[in-house]
């Protein structure tokens, strides 16, 4: 089994993961564009332009399926990509986790990128999946990007910046930033008040790692004792996994890394 993962960085740690855990005897191919990250600020025109090419690197190694580990690339490109690949290789996106978050009746704070933030699309999913439910929108300005260098003291700045905005009554946070999954402990820690009921924290990754599987047949392994291998793109170049990402477990957990060939 072959699965590739895709984003502008390492936001794609978090499905990768999750799909290391069902599946420990997948072989992986993670597919990054340091050359165009961040992808947020880019036109939709760019952006798409970028997924695809990123896209067409991973899929020239033949996986069974490409997971879209990015919330900003699924909203603009998932439609390209599709049509690009489907039914040969089926893709999944990433969409932030507004619906299982509502059902716990919140109230709820969605963090996102400040491009993600009041979005049209965003927006949709609130009314269709939170009517009824109290729903903040929180910009997370600059957390992607300290996340992405493993930047600790600007991680802690960007995290108390939008918890600041985070209203104190909240009981669940919907992490809209695959990035923001890394680093999912300390945004608990900056939003949990005192005296309050735990906070519950909901990311994609797990849904996202589970769907991939679904959409080849396949059903999680996680007792497999293979281990499958990793070949990383940047850019489109064989590489190796960038060095913050072993600044985070999920980066830790791949303990196999081999240049694409």
């Amino acid at each position: 089994m072959k699965i590739a993962l895709m984003d502008s960085g390492i936001g794609l740690l978090a499905a990768t993961a999750a799909v290391r855990r069902l599946r420990p005897d997948a072989d992986l191919v993670l597919s990054l564009d340091p050359d165009g990250m961040p992808w947020g600020p880019r036109t939709t025109e760019d952006l798409t332009q970028r997924a695809v090419a990123v896209a067409e690197a991973a899929a020239a190694h033949r996986p069974e399926a490409l997971i879209v580990g990015c919330n900003t690339a699924t909203v603009h490109a998932l439609p390209t990509l599709r049509s690009l690949l489907e039914p040969g290789i089926p893709v999944i996106g990433t969409v932030p986790a507004i619906k299982p978050a509502a059902a716990g009746g919140g109230p709820v704070a969605i963090w996102a990128t400040p491009a993600t933030t009041g979005s049209p699309y965003q927006r949709d999913l609130i009314r269709d999946f939170a009517g009824g439910v109290p729903v903040t929108e929180v910009p997370c300005w600059g957390l992607a990007e300290a996340v992405e260098h493993a930047d600790e003291t600007a991680i802690d700045a960007a995290v108390a910046a939008a918890a600041a905005l985070t209203p104190e009554d909240v009981t669940t946070v919907v992490l809209g930033c695959t990035h923001y999954e890394l680093v999912g402990d300390r945004i608990r820690a900056a939003v949990q008040r005192p005296g309050r009921p735990p906070l519950v924290l909901h990311g994609s990754a797990g849904a996202v790692a589970a769907q991939a599987l679904r959409r080849i047949g396949a059903g999680p392994a996680p007792g497999s004792t293979a281990l499958g291998s990793v070949t990383v793109l940047l850019s489109g170049r064989p590489g190796a996994l960038p060095a913050p990402a072993l600044a985070y477990a999920e980066g830790r957990l791949l303990q196999a890394v081999s240049p694409a060939t």
